[in-house]
């Protein structure tokens, strides 16, 4: 197996590309070892190698973020061991797909407005955060304002604010009259 990396705008996350489908459904954000027990054997293994924050398992990739303190080159040849060993074993990555109900939950709760802001989200603008290793949530709308989460490499990135006001708010105003203003919220 030939595992690629790419750099992300976050300096402290890497996205590796396994060159195969990783997981089907929703992608899963895990922000610490506790949340990887309970969700992913793979993350929780990540997880043990000394400096990493944060798992973000995606479809075809794992963006890995690392606290400042360490360097890429000290951990990343463990993280490729890991994906090699795990992904390339075929063992299971997630222990339920519990975000595929959960999203499908949620939608159904929503109103119409809502309802196409989440769509869009999904459509247009997740794929582009996507390729900078990352995913980006819809939270809710309220009084004009759109309230989403970035997660995986965009979650902490210096460009993050650059990327929500030029790029995501402009977006859901020109195809969604109500939409007044984006804000990031952190869960």
């Amino acid at each position: 197996m030939f595992i690629q990396t790419e750099q992300t705008p976050n300096p402290n996350a890497l996205k590796f590309l396994p060159g195969q489908d990783i997981i089907d459904g929703a992608p899963v954000d895990i922000t610490s070892r506790d949340e990887a027990l309970t969700l992913s054997p793979f993350a929780t293994r990540l997880f043990d190698v000394p400096g990493v924050e944060g798992v973000f398992i995606a479809q075809d990739y794992v963006s890995v973020t690392k606290n400042d303190a360490t360097e890429w080159i000290r951990i990343k040849p463990l993280i490729l061991a890991v994906i090699m060993d795990h992904v390339g074993g075929g063992m299971p990555i997630l222990h339920a797909n519990r975000a595929d109900a959960q999203a499908a939950e949620k939608r159904a709760e929503m109103d119409e407005i809502s309802q196409q802001i989440d769509e869009l989200i999904d459509t247009r603008i997740r794929p582009a955060v996507a390729r900078d290793g990352g995913d980006i949530t819809f939270s809710h709308f309220e009084a004009g304002v759109v309230y989403v989460q970035l997660r995986g490499a965009c979650s902490g990135c210096p460009s993050a604010t650059i990327t929500l006001k030029s790029g995501i708010e402009n977006m859901l105003k020109h195809f969604i009259p109500e939409v007044q203003e984006v804000r990031e919220v952190d869960y």
